[in-house]
């Protein structure tokens, strides 16, 4: 029997003999390789923190001892040591979440898939426990080197450190990468730390010299032990940290389980804030991942373990890939168009923008607030940035597009990729809060493009705008064949028309249109007449859209967003405006936290497939329109 399968929690762990956890830790690897890599996941985090993850659960008790990781990616080694290796249908409906998940485990505290946030968490719970007299009770923070680019781990540590005997450990898991190499002044500071490991070795190598040289030896070793802070500046600058009054402890090899382990005891024992900087390597133990320049197998779709192939090769170009190649067209064309993303550069797009103008893209790190004034500040200074997240990130920073682009009326282009249903990371990473959040900012306009033509033109028609912020949104996955439009009423397009005389106006929110389409037809089948129409720009609410509602007899919008104050809502409102009393439904996605499955799978369950749309319309219709046939008009 392997050792892996003997671990069925942390208390096994712990009867392990230290001489056989570099085997446990072998097993481990190789568990991951061929489990990722049948269904996809983040590989490359998760190799690199096996000695790690070991030498925690073997120096703390969990779940007594709280655990908590950021990101949350990294946590699949910790999954299997608290006793969860069925990784066959992990991040599918069923299976195993690729994020801590309190559903599964009571080892899992925190749903932790959103960077910076674990220090907060950390302080909250040391604090809980200090207050509740829970003094033999740790608490851990497990952050990489990634997570302490965002501003809110900073705020953490400010306030971690007001406390000197309040016990919390934080481990600073440090591959240089967050998706990418970590990027600016702290990832510049580490690597001094890194490469600067002899401080504690020349003191000791020092104080013995020293102490050797009879009457003044022990003086001028009592003086340089007293100017201790200057020398650890000198030769190993953990100064910032010592500063904030946090105990520091490291480099240490991330990989070498014996050192781990003593520095997270030293740690334990410490009773208060410490920080135990391990130095990791991404990928660790899989050649193709350690040899992948671009993110070190970050997350991988299903491959071949050893070809590293696509098990299902790609159906066609992505949205992010037509985005990224309009991009470098829009940046060739227009020396003011400049580039900001948060430590995303490949996964939304920008790569070949970076590589033509370097100079004109900027990758702040994991630090989406920053991203979004300083945005502001490029467009004050005459400028047009493109700011491109992923949608549900956009979250993070919305104060920021209010107070600081919106209230100043500056032209900053948002381009928010994965918005509507993703899929497999779950709740945290669904967009489908983009077009509910961003209805309430004054001045904004929202695109949803439906096919790879409209997202090209709509990228560009946002540039233009220098007066007010726009935003452009399309999801994941591969782009669908054009959807032409067989008329234009004001800045609407008609998509279909299937009777002279169209009973219900279907509006087809961006990437919903084929499926709208779909259900048009099949309505048709059971006799009621539509018109399909995408209005393009869905905020602010295109003044044809009440015309046009004016003349059928129920609206249905159609989008993949929450259902609560998104366009089908602003749609209502522009109606009622405009004293068009035509009634109006809305399908969308539920006002939920939805669990990963496919992404297929969630928008089925939604009712926002052709036939879901279809049957749902007919209900409607023959409910509201018990005179079918009549085509009555309603005029405002």
């Amino acid at each position: 029997m392997s050792l892996l399968s003997g671990v069925t929690s942390p208390a096994d762990l712990r009867k392990i003999p230290p001489a056989d956890l570099p085997l446990l830790a072998d097993e481990i690897r190789a568990f991951l390789i061929d489990a990722v890599t049948r269904t996809g996941g983040h590989l490359g985090p998760n190799l690199g923190v096996v000695e790690l993850t070991i030498a925690l659960h073997r120096v703390f008790d969990s779940p007594y001892d709280r655990i908590v990781w950021d990101t949350g990616h990294q946590s699949y080694v910790h999954k299997l040591l608290t006793g969860r290796q069925d990784f066959s249908k992990l991040r599918t409906r069923g299976g195993l979440s690729g994020y801590p998940s309190r559903a599964e485990s009571e080892h899992d505290l925190v749903e932790n898939s959103h960077a910076s946030t674990a220090l907060s968490y950390a302080d909250g719970l040391a604090k809980a426990a200090q207050l509740l007299g829970q003094y033999d009770r740790q608490t851990v923070a497990v952050i990489g080197d990634g997570a302490l680019t965002g501003g809110l781990a900073w705020e953490a540590l400010n306030n971690i450190a007001e406390a000197r005997d309040r016990p919390l450990v934080i481990v600073v898991n440090d591959n240089e990468r967050s998706y990418a190499r970590t990027i600016g002044g702290l990832a510049n500071h580490l690597a001094t730390l890194r490469t600067t490991r002899g401080y504690e070795r020349f003191l000791a190598l020092g104080k013995e010299a020293l102490q050797r040289t009879p009457l003044v030896g022990q003086p001028i070793f009592d003086a340089l032990h007293g100017a201790k802070k200057g020398f650890k500046d000198a030769f190993a600058p953990q100064g910032m940290f010592e500063d904030l009054g946090l105990k520091y402890l490291g480099p240490i090899d991330g990989h070498d389980l014996g050192a781990v382990e003593q520095a997270l005891r030293q740690a334990r024992g410490f009773g208060g804030p410490v920080i135990v900087h391990c130095l990791t390597v991404k990928g660790r133990g899989y050649r193709p991942a350690e040899q992948d320049e671009a993110d070190r197998f970050h997350a991988v779709n299903p491959i071949d373990p050893y070809t590293c192939l696509p098990i299902s090769p790609s159906g066609g170009a992505s949205w992010t890939s037509v985005f990224g190649e309009e991009m470098v067209a829009l940046g060739a064309e227009r020396p003011d168009v400049v580039a900001i993303t948060a430590a995303m550069l490949q996964p939304v797009g920008l790569g070949s923008f970076a590589k033509a103008h370097p100079e004109r893209t900027f990758d702040v790190g994991i630090a989406e607030q920053h991203a979004v004034t300083s945005a502001a500040g490029l467009a004050t200074g005459g400028l047009h940035p493109v700011v491109a997240v992923y949608a549900t990130f956009l979250n993070r920073a919305f104060d920021q597009v209010l107070m600081d682009v919106a209230l100043h009326r500056l032209g900053v282009t948002f381009v928010l990729d994965r918005a509507g249903v993703t899929g497999p990371d779950g709740a945290s990473h669904n967009g489908m809060w983009d077009m509910s959040i961003l209805q309430v900012v004054p001045g904004l306009r929202l695109a949803a493009p439906r096919d790879a033509d409209q997202l090209r033109a709509q990228l560009r028609e946002a540039v233009d705008v220098a007066d007010a912020p726009t935003v452009v949104r399309f999801p994941k996955g591969n782009i669908g064949p054009a959807v032409p439009a067989v008329d234009r009423v004001g800045g609407v397009d008609v998509l279909l028309r299937t009777g002279e005389l169209p009973e219900i106006l279907l509006v087809a929110v961006g990437s919903t249109a084929a499926a709208v389409l779909d259900a048009a037809r099949l309505l048709l089948a059971e006799g009621f007449t539509a018109t399909v129409v995408d209005p393009r720009w869905v905020k602010p609410v295109d003044p044809a859209l009440p015309a046009l509602a004016a003349a059928h007899r129920l609206v249905v919008t159609v989008e993949d967003n929450g259902r609560t104050g998104g366009v089908g809502a602003a749609v209502a409102q522009a109606l009622q405006d405009a004293d068009v009393d035509v009634p109006v439904r809305v399908l969308g996605l539920p006002q939920e936290f939805l669990g990963h499955a496919a992404r297929g799978e969630i928008l089925e369950e939604a009712g926002l497939t052709g036939t879901g749309v279809a049957a749902q319309t007919a209900a409607f219709a023959k409910n509201l329109l018990p005179t079918r046939g009549a085509n009555q008009r309603h005029a405002g």
